[in-house]
């Protein structure tokens, strides 16, 4: 292997936080505050102007770093944004795990519902930017690919909470397999979100999730 091939490889490793033999890697506080003042600064801008239409040039600027520091973080704003959508998916899944805290299988769904939906915080301006890379990725089908990948990946996480509490054996036909029926109460989230869009109220927007949910999640024997 070459020194520039090993030299990439420890950018990535850096990057990940984990080294190429699946070791942990050392971050600083630094790094990752850095890190983290990128991430925040590329949310905003993106909410403001839009994926697409914005440079890391105005990412760095807004987050008050040079090219450098974004380079030592990002290979670019693709994986900057991937970075913003684990961290999106892993308060979802902390949200809804917190939620059911001290729940059982036994409790009523009408309960279940209540705790959940009551906790989720739907972020605006996250569903904002979102919704322009998922445009931006329908027209580049590796980035399309990469993104079907990550909505996997929460659909994995969030499938052993789901069937804990839903048999799927009680759903009809179609959504009798756990990765069908997680997938669904996903899909009815992302409605739930795209909502959010057009209209800001949150209480209707509550209430339509938990219908909407209650409809899905009904037993049906």
């Amino acid at each position: 292997m070459t020194e520039a091939s090993n030299s990439a490889l420890d950018r990535r490793a850096l990057r990940s936080g984990r080294r190429a033999d699946g070791t942990p890697t050392r971050v600083t506080r630094r790094r990752a505050e850095t890190r983290e003042r990128l991430l925040a600064a590329a949310l905003t801008v993106f909410a403001e102007r839009g994926f697409g239409r914005v440079g890391i040039e105005e990412i760095c600027e807004a987050a008050g770093y040079t090219r450098g520091a974004f380079y030592s973080n990002f290979d670019s704003l693709d994986e900057l944004f991937f970075a913003l959508y684990e961290r999106q998916a892993a308060l979802v899944t902390a949200q809804v795990e917190d939620a059911l805290d001290g729940a059982t299988p036994d409790e009523g769904l009408a309960d279940l519902l209540d705790r959940v939906v009551g906790a989720l915080l739907i972020d605006r301006t996250w569903v904002l930017v979102r919704t322009d890379f998922m445009l931006y990725a329908a027209r580049n089908p590796d980035t399309a690919a990469a993104l079907i990948r990550h909505r996997e990946a929460l659909r994995e996480t969030l499938q052993p909470i789901v069937t804990a509490y839903v048999d799927p054996d009680t759903m009809p036909p179609g959504l009798r397999d756990p990765e069908s029926l997680t997938a669904a109460v996903l899909t009815i989230h992302d409605a739930a979100a795209g909502r959010l869009l057009l209209d800001p109220d949150l209480d209707a927007l509550r209430s339509w999730l938990r219908d909407m949910l209650t409809a899905l999640l009904t037993p049906r024997r």
